[in-house]
C-alpha cells in the first residue's frame, strides 16, 4: 500500500512537473549558461515541496477559497511573463544572449537570478493550484501515513526532475556553441512566454 503511494505520488507529481512551463524554460537557460545552476535547482525544488507539503496537509483548501488572490497572481504572472517574454526576444533579434554566454563569469548576478526564479515559482497561479489543490486532493486517496508517502514521493519527482533538468543541459553546450542555436532558443522562449502571458490575461 505505502509502495503503490510512493509511486503514485512520483508519476503523478511528475506528469505535473515536467509539463513544459516557464519556470522549466529557465531552469534549462540556467543550466546551458552553467550560471548558478545548484541555487536555481534547489530553489526549484525546496518551493516546490513547500507547496507540495501544505497541499497535503490541506491548505490547498485555502486556495480554492481566495479566487481573487490566485486573480492577483495571474495578472502579476501575466505581466512577469510578458516582460521577460520581451527581453527573450530582444536578445533573439540582437543575438545578445549568445554573447552572453560566451563571456565567462557574465550575466545576471546570483540575485537577480534568485529573484527571477522565485517570480517563475510564486507568480504562476498554476502551481498553486497544481501542487497544493490537485496533490493534496489526490493524497486522501491514501489515508493514514499513505497520505504522507505520496506526498514524498511527488516531492521526489520535483528534485529529480529539477537536478536532471538543471545539470543535464550542460549535455547540448555543444549544440549551443552556435550562436544561432542561442538565437533560436531565446525566440521559442520568447514565443512561449508571451503566448502563455496572453493566455494568462484572457483566462
Amino acid at each position: 500500500m505505502l509502495l503503490t503511494a510512493l509511486l503514485a505520488g512520483f508519476t503523478t507529481g511528475a506528469g505535473l512537473i515536467i509539463a513544459i512551463g516557464s519556470q522549466n524554460a529557465f531552469v534549462l537557460r540556467q543550466g546551458l549558461l552553467r550560471r548558478h545552476v545548484g541555487v536555481i535547482v534547489a530553489i526549484t525544488s525546496l518551493s516546490d515541496i513547500l507547496l507540495i507539503s501544505a497541499g497535503v496537509a490541506g491548505i490547498g483548501y485555502i486556495v480554492n477559497e481566495w479566487p481573487k488572490a490566485i486573480h492577483l497572481l495571474q495578472l502579476g504572472g501575466a505581466v512577469f511573463l510578458a516582460v521577460y517574454g520581451l527581453q527573450a526576444a530582444y536578445r533573439a533579434w540582437t543575438g545578445a544572449g549568445a554573447l552572453q554566454a560566451s563571456q565567462s563569469g557574465a550575466g545576471a548576478s546570483l540575485k537577480v537570478a534568485v529573484l527571477t526564479c522565485l517570480a517563475f515559482t510564486f507568480l504562476n497561479p498554476h502551481v498553486y493550484l497544481d501542487t497544493m489543490v490537485l496533490l493534496g486532493s489526490l493524497s486522501t486517496h491514501y489515508p493514514g501515513v499513505g497520505q504522507i508517502v505520496f506526498g514524498i514521493g511527488a516531492c521526489c519527482a520535483s528534485i529529480v526532475w529539477f537536478v536532471a533538468l538543471g545539470y543535464g543541459a550542460r549535455l547540448l553546450r555543444p549544440v549551443f556553441n552556435n550562436p544561432n542555436a542561442w538565437r533560436v532558443l531565446d525566440g521559442i522562449i520568447a514565443v512561449f512566454m508571451l503566448t502563455l502571458s496572453v493566455l494568462m490575461i484572457l483566462n
